[in-house]
Parts: C-alpha cells; sequence; structure tokens
C-alpha cells in the first residue's frame, strides 16, 4: 500500500497544509458561541482515503471543528461562522445546498452509542428508507453490505429482527458505524467514538477504522494520543480553538514543529 502523501510544512506559522488530493478544505474558519470564539481561522485540508485525528486538551474546540464538517453546529442557537469549508469541492454554506443531502455526503458516528430502539436490521436500513429506498431486495442488500462493512454481520446475521439495544457495547458502536456507511457517505465523523468502550471492543473500532479508509475519509477526535497515534495518517493539534500544527500523525509525535505540540504529548500540560 501507498503511503499517505507527505505534507510538511517549512512555515511554522501556517499549521493548515495543502494536500494533492483533499476531500475536506476548510479556509480561515472562525466559530463563536454567542460572545465566546470556540475556533480561530482554522485553514487545513484532509486528504481521501486517509484517517485525520484531532487532538487537544478538553474544551480545545475538537468536536466543535468536527460538527462544522456537516453542519450539526446550525442546531445550536447563537453560533455564528466565518469562513470556507468545501468537502468533494462543494462549499458546504452555499445558500442551494440542502443540508440533508451534505449529511448523507458526511456521515456522523458519536461519542456514545444511540442505535435507535428498533431491530438491528431497521438500524442498518434506516438512512436508506429515509432517502427512499422501499425495495425489500434493495433494503436487504445494503443493510447486509453496511454490516459487513462494519465487521458486525457474522455475529448479528441470524438476529437481524432483535432489539439493537441488546447488543453489547462496542456491537452498537460498529452498528452506529454501519447506520452511517448504508447511506454511502464520502466523509465518516467520528466524536470520541470508542471512550465507552473496553479495550477489546476499542481495538476492534480501530481496526475497523483502518480497514474502511480504503473506502472512506475518516475524521475523528481523541482524547487518547495513543489512539491517534496507531490509527491515524495525520493529526491536528488543537489549543484553546487555535489549529496549533497539523501533519503526518508519525512527525507530529517524533518531530513536533511547535513546542506547545511537544509540551501536550509529552504530558507536561492537557
Amino acid at each position: 500500500m501507498v503511503g499517505p502523501t507527505r505534507i510538511v510544512s517549512e512555515a511554522p506559522a501556517a499549521p493548515g497544509l495543502l494536500l494533492e488530493s483533499p476531500m475536506v478544505e476548510i479556509e480561515r474558519l472562525s466559530l463563536w458561541y454567542g460572545a465566546k470564539q470556540a475556533l480561530r481561522d482554522i485553514t487545513m485540508a484532509v486528504p481521501k482515503h486517509r484517517i485525520t485525528a484531532y487532538i487537544g486538551p478538553s474544551g480545545c474546540g475538537k468536536s466543535t471543528l468536527l460538527r462544522c464538517l456537516n453542519r450539526m453546529n446550525d442546531l445550536i442557537d447563537g453560533v455564528r461562522i466565518e469562513g470556507t469549508i468545501r468537502v468533494g469541492g462543494t462549499d458546504i454554506h452555499d445558500p442551494g445546498l440542502d443540508v440533508t443531502d451534505l449529511r448523507k455526503r458526511v456521515g456522523m458516528v458519536f461519542q456514545k452509542s444511540n442505535p435507535f430502539p428498533k431491530s438491528i436490521f431497521e438500524n442498518a436500513a434506516y438512512g436508506p428508507r429515509i432517502l427512499g429506498v422501499r425495495s425489500r431486495t434493495d433494503l436487504e442488500g445494503i443493510v447486509e453490505r453496511s454490516l459487513r462493512a462494519a465487521a458486525l454481520w457474522d455475529e448479528v446475521r441470524d438476529r437481524l429482527h432483535e432489539s439493537a439495544l441488546g447488543l453489547s457495547g462496542g456491537q452498537q458502536q460498529r452498528l452506529c458505524i454501519a447506520r452511517a456507511i448504508a447511506v454511502e457517505p464520502d466523509v465518516l465523523l467520528m466524536d470520541e467514538p470508542c471512550s465507552a468502550l473496553d479495550p477489546i471492543a476499542t481495538a476492534r473500532i480501530e481496526e475497523l477504522m483502518v480497514e474502511l479508509k480504503a473506502g472512506y475519509t475518516i475524521v475523528i477526535v481523541t482524547h487518547n494520543m495513543q489512539q491517534a497515534a496507531r490509527v491515524s495518517d495525520y493529526t491536528g493539534f488543537l489549543l484553546l480553538g487555535e489549529l496549533v500544527e497539523y501533519g503526518v500523525t508519525r512527525q507530529l509525535f517524533t518531530n513536533p514543529g511547535d513546542r506547545r505540540t511537544e509540551d501536550y504529548i509529552t504530558g507536561r500540560f492537557g
């Protein structure tokens, strides 16, 4: 497998780096919750078919930045956003853009698994049904494909009509991943996807992320720096709403270009 493009910047003042094949492009993004500024002039590009991790201490803006990518922050009163975000070349704040269509292209997996109180089958079929798929045969094919992609099919194939709430925590999170990819998004966002899981389930989700990047561009938020080091190709370090540094994960962890990054990853603060 070809390794990720090396994107080392010579300019430490410009942590957002240009990539040859970006899926997501963020330019001068700032965000306010009322009078409080949560993101400050962020510029970065997220490459296709790679895993990009956002790390940083609590309250640094990681999840806020992640939620900007599918406009989840639109649901919060008093939010104001400046700057540009493009997904696959499309400006996601274009007035003519259908936000529902955006969220089909940019799926989301949350910190706590949140399966619907429905059967396993209906959880995986939910998105395609919303998008108008009615054929039972088509739905069965989509459900099997998405459950296989989420490494869950062999565990649940004989109990598809049982409640999803009866699954273990790790299985529920994989079901939520299957539900997200059932509508074939371009980008998969994961906000602390393993924080509520035990080490065995965490390892399975991490393996799954690495498998899924062949078909999806994945952006994760994690407090676990070891997890970022294990699974991500690129890492962005945020501090007080600022993107301090962004680059190839291996280099950022072994030879960071900013003293604040070094202080964080060596445990001097955070």
